[in-house]
């Protein structure tokens, strides 16, 4: 497995992942060139590449970032996919990176929490279909 930035013959798989992980938020997959974003590709035996994961940020401002979207093909689960690129996804960004997950995505936050994300709100009815919480969580600069 390999993490590398987004390229556009990405997208279609990107869009793949999105609608099989209804636990994430569906960003317009057109908005990802204009995001920082990530992916993690297995190369196949026939030299093509498999799109495993992705992940999206944006640096608001210097000293504060957001993730706005982690996803993983259902398939492709439990293989520490999601970890490796969120670990290079976090060295590009700088200061404070913040984060909102459903609250029933234990799987999400158990892995933000490893990293040492910290719980600093909830916004009620954040998200839609089907509505819930989501929590804030914030990973301190070093």
């Amino acid at each position: 497995m390999t993490v590398r930035p987004l390229q556009a013959r990405d997208l279609p798989s990107i869009e793949s992942i999105q609608a099989l992980s209804p636990e994430t938020p569906a960003w317009p997959v057109e908005s990802y060139p204009q995001t920082l974003c990530l992916v993690a590709i297995e190369e196949r035996s026939d030299g093509e590449e498999t799109v495993l994961g992705f992940a999206a940020a944006r640096q608001i401002v210097p000293q504060e970032a957001e993730i706005l979207n982690l996803a993983v093909h259902p398939s492709a689960r439990r293989r520490g996919i999601a970890r490796a690129i969120l670990l290079e996804l976090l060295n590009m960004l700088q200061g404070e990176v913040f984060l909102e997950v459903r609250t029933s995505n234990r799987a999400a936050i158990l892995l933000y929490e490893s990293l040492h994300f910290a719980r600093v709100g909830i916004r009620t009815s954040y998200y839609s279909n089907p509505g819930e919480d989501a929590i804030v969580l914030r990973l301190q600069a070093c």
